[in-house]
Formats: C-alpha cells, sequence, structure tokens
C-alpha cells in the first residue's frame, strides 16, 4: 500500500506539473477558455471575465506548484486540500460542460491536447479517485528533502513560472501547438481531403397524425408520412466526420471572400487584431510604421479584425492607421496568434514569421 501510494503520488504531481506548464506556455489561451465559461450560456459570470487572464496567471501557476509540493511532500496538509479542492472543482466543471454540451474543449492541456468534453471529464474523475486516496494516506507521504531545501525549491520553481509567465505575455507562447505556426502552410492546414469521413447524423422527424405526435428516425432522407403533419425535426450527430486543422479561417469584405487571393499572394504582412477596441495602445501606435516597413519590401498590407467598420475607421484614425481591414471570425483570430495586436508575414499560404507588437521591429522583410 505504501509503494502504491507512491507512485500515485508521482503520477498524479508529475500531472498537476504537465497540465501547469503547458497551459503555462499558453496563459491567454486558457484566458480565453476562461472567458467562455464565464460566459452567459455557460456558468453565467460575465462580471469575471475581465479578470480571466489574472485567474488563468494564478490558476496555472499554482497548479504548477501544487504538483511541486506533492512531490516534495512539502505542507502536505494544505497541499492535499488544495488538490482535493481543485479537482473537486474541476470534476464539477468538466461534467457540467459534458452533461449540457457548453464547452467542447475543456483546455486541460492547452492546444497540445486536445480532449472531448466526457474524455476530460473521465481524466477528472480518475484524478479524484486518486486524489483521494492520497489524501486519506497522507500520513505516508513524507519529505523528500529537509526543510530548508524543499523551500529553496518551491521558491525558485515559483520565480521560474512567473519568469516564463512574463516572457509568453509580452512576446508569445514558447512552444506553438497550434495549425498556424511558422512554416505551416494555411492553404494545406484547410484542404479536406475527398476520402475524408463523413459525420454521421442521425434526424429525427416529428409529426401530428390523427391529433398524436409520432417520430420517426432517418439518416437525413425526408420521410413519407400519410396523413401526417409535419411539426420539426431533431438531428443528432451520431459520429463526428474529419475536420481539418484550420476550418474556420476567412478573409472577408463587404460580403466578398478574400481568402484565395490573399493566400496567393507572395509578399504579404497581415496585422490581427480580434477586437480593436481592445487592442494595446502601444501596439496600435506601431502599426502603421511597420506597416510602411513592409510595403517598402513589395509587401501586401491588410488587417484582419472582427471588429465592425464603424469602430475599425474610429480606432483606425485616432492611431493613424491607414491599412485596409478585413473581416474574421474572433475565435479564430484568436487562436492564429496570442497578441492583440499581432502580425504574420505570409507567402503564398505560408506562415513565414509571427510576431508579438512588443517584437515588430524584429520583422524582417526579405
Amino acid at each position: 500500500m505504501k509503494m502504491l501510494t507512491q507512485i500515485i503520488r508521482a503520477a498524479v504531481g508529475g500531472l498537476f506539473i504537465f497540465s501547469g506548464l503547458i497551459k503555462l506556455n499558453d496563459p491567454v489561451g486558457f484566458a480565453f477558455k476562461l472567458e467562455e465559461y464565464f460566459g452567459q450560456t455557460v456558468l453565467d459570470l460575465p462580471f469575471l471575465e475581465p479578470y480571466a487572464l489574472l485567474i488563468a496567471v494564478v490558476v496555472v501557476v499554482f497548479e504548477v506548484l501544487l504538483g511541486v509540493f506533492l512531490l516534495l511532500g512539502y505542507k502536505i496538509r494544505f497541499t492535499m486540500i488544495s488538490l482535493l479542492g481543485m479537482i473537486v472543482f474541476f470534476t464539477f466543471l468538466t461534467f457540467y460542460s459534458a452533461y449540457f454540451n457548453k464547452v467542447t474543449d475543456c483546455g486541460c492541456f492547452g492546444d497540445a491536447i486536445k480532449l472531448t468534453p466526457w474524455e476530460s471529464f473521465t481524466k477528472d474523475v480518475i484524478l479524484l479517485v486518486l486524489i483521494v486516496w492520497l489524501f486519506i494516506k497522507r500520513e505516508w507521504i513524507t519529505p523528500c528533502l529537509n526543510r530548508t531545501t524543499n523551500t529553496v525549491v518551491v521558491a525558485l520553481s515559483m520565480m521560474a513560472c512567473m519568469a516564463v509567465v512574463y516572457h509568453v505575455l509580452m512576446h508569445l507562447p514558447i512552444l506553438d501547438f497550434r495549425p498556424y505556426k511558422i512554416n505551416y502552410n494555411i492553404v494545406e492546414q484547410s484542404i479536406v481531403p475527398e476520402d475524408a469521413p463523413k459525420p454521421v447524423v442521425e434526424y429525427t422527424w416529428y409529426f401530428s397524425v390523427d391529433g398524436e405526435e409520432q417520430s420517426i428516425v432517418t439518416n437525413g432522407s425526408y420521410p413519407s408520412v400519410e396523413g401526417g403533419d409535419y411539426l420539426r425535426v431533431e438531428t443528432k450527430t451520431i459520429e463526428e466526420g474529419y475536420e481539418p486543422p484550420i476550418h474556420d479561417f476567412s478573409i472577408e469584405r463587404d460580403d466578398e471572400d478574400y481568402f484565395d487571393e490573399m493566400m496567393s499572394e507572395p509578399k504579404l504582412l497581415i496585422v490581427f487584431s480580434y477586437n480593436m477596441a481592445k487592442s494595446e495602445a502601444e501596439g496600435m501606435s506601431k502599426v502603421q510604421d511597420l506597416a510602411n516597413r513592409a510595403q517598402q519590401s513589395g509587401y501586401r498590407v491588410i488587417g484582419l479584425t472582427a471588429t465592425g467598420s464603424d469602430e475599425q475607421l474610429v480606432i483606425s484614425e485616432k492611431f493613424g492607421v491607414t491599412i485596409p481591414f478585413y473581416f474574421s471570425d474572433e475565435t479564430a483570430l484568436k487562436t492564429v496568434v496570442r497578441s492583440n495586436p499581432a502580425a504574420l508575414t505570409i507567402s503564398n499560404g505560408t506562415i513565414l514569421d509571427k510576431k508579438h507588437w512588443n517584437d515588430f521591429d524584429q520583422l524582417r522583410f526579405d
């Protein structure tokens, strides 16, 4: 039993550190996920949305430190109570998301490992069982090092976490797990192969027959019902079809799609601002200088945002930005790059470079 407890201790501690570090690499992405949970359609806690990034940073740093605490056997009572409280909360959250189909990806492992809602819930249930075991057997969890060394390791771990957070917030994630990596081709990542699996959808048709409601299930075809009046149809996806890594990225203006045109440009600079009203003022003040440098090197320069045209105009005039802005989905723009504003250089659909607004001066236009 003692050996089993130590194995569980190592597994839980290692998993918390791994999960925390993945999100520590991209706290902005985790903050976007928290905003989904705080939204009206999920937990209905909109007053927390402005603090999503702060909460994200605190949660992921604490998650990493709890894993370190457990492995070290540091302040074990506090550690076990904290682990238990955290896993109970997240088990409830993943169950709520899965049962009501509210958030399709919990963000437990960021973009590195995607889990379905029910997979996330199952993972949390297993962790809950393991942590309850550790809580019951906590007297067998003893410190690995002396008190002074433990304290030093904990302090260094916290400093390292904060250093990583500062770096990725001031620049971009150290590791990019999204399909918009440098040297990836956006067009190729958007293609659906001809032999790709198609989704299997079940259709339940409802009719009123002689005053009684009857239902007929088909794979999509309209059923033949004598003397029945159609009421409604409900669909249920039995099996998901193939979805390309990039499936919601668009470049639109005045109800026209410019995706193919832009992806065929040999020299293209796109300035991203998923929400211009929330963009960093210092970053927006650098956009026109960046555009001027790119245009001098023969680049076509455009902006991409989810902000409406009237607000675009006001903000562009405020910061002296003259580049044309095109429209795209806000969620898609948040996925491309974790900075507002940010910039990508693209050649024939291939991403050459991507920069946080703090690093605009490092963009080279060859």
